[in-house]
């Protein structure tokens, strides 16, 4: 059997976030990171801990640095354990149900990809890849599986509970507007000043009523696109 073979069918999805496009994911994960503010629920559960709101810089770099470890090492090595075994007394916590563990394993799985596919491209062998490990992942969660066959079934699924879950709230608010000076570090030197007004840029039109921000002009729109579309 060749390597190729015998490679775990997540490898390909470490590939493309780890070495072939990390800061495009990185940019995706937060996007999906953000995601989840729009569900009231999750909003009131991560502004009641308050770490994200007192330190959003850190605290996004914690959950970044998860989930890349996770992908990397894998669900099943002793790193990924450790992680499945903090992301399950996450769902431990009050408020938070199987249905909202499922959607932000969605939002942190499908947003990387959708957002690399848009900035230069992802595979279809990455799209499995990805597929599988989420997969992978929601077993160990013990959540039901999200649906199949593939990664563009769960994006649908998204939208789905989306349209029935996204609502206005105070906590989604505070929440945007602590982390969205963070895609600074996604941008060139000059441009990250303006972090705040290039992250609204991509906020799709849910987001944007869920927050209460208004749609960027077209320039911003367009500018924001090309500067994201640079990172690697």
């Amino acid at each position: 059997m060749s390597a190729e073979a015998a490679a775990p069918p997540r490898d390909a999805f470490a590939a493309l976030v780890l070495h072939r496009a990390p800061q495009r994911a990185r940019v995706g994960l937060t996007l999906g990171f953000v995601r989840t503010f729009a569900v009231p629920e999750i909003a009131e559960v991560l502004v009641g801990t308050g770490r994200l709101t007192s330190a959003p810089k850190a605290r996004a770099k914690a959950t970044g640095a998860m989930m890349f470890a996770l992908i990397g090492h894998g669900v099943d090595s002793e790193p990924g354990r450790a992680i499945v075994a903090e992301l399950a007394a996450m769902h431990r916590l009050p408020g938070v149900d199987a249905e909202l563990m499922r959607y932000v394993l969605a939002c942190f799985t499908v947003c990387p990809v959708e957002f690399t596919a848009r900035n230069g491209g992802v595979t279809p062998a990455e799209r499995a890849a990805a597929f599988a490990f989420q997969a992978e992942l929601a077993a160990a969660l013990e959540l039901p599986a999200l649906p199949g066959p593939d990664l563009a079934r769960i994006a649908s699924w998204m939208r789905e509970f989306e349209a029935a879950r996204f609502a206005p709230s105070d906590a989604g608010r505070t929440l945007w507007q602590a982390v969205s000076g963070l895609f600074a570090a996604r941008l060139p030197g000059p441009l990250a000043r303006h972090a705040p007004a290039f992250a609204t840029a991509l906020l799709d039109a849910p987001l944007r009523a869920a927050f209460g921000v208004p749609r960027p002009a077209w320039p911003l729109r367009a500018a924001a696109a090309t500067a994201f579309r640079l990172a690697r």
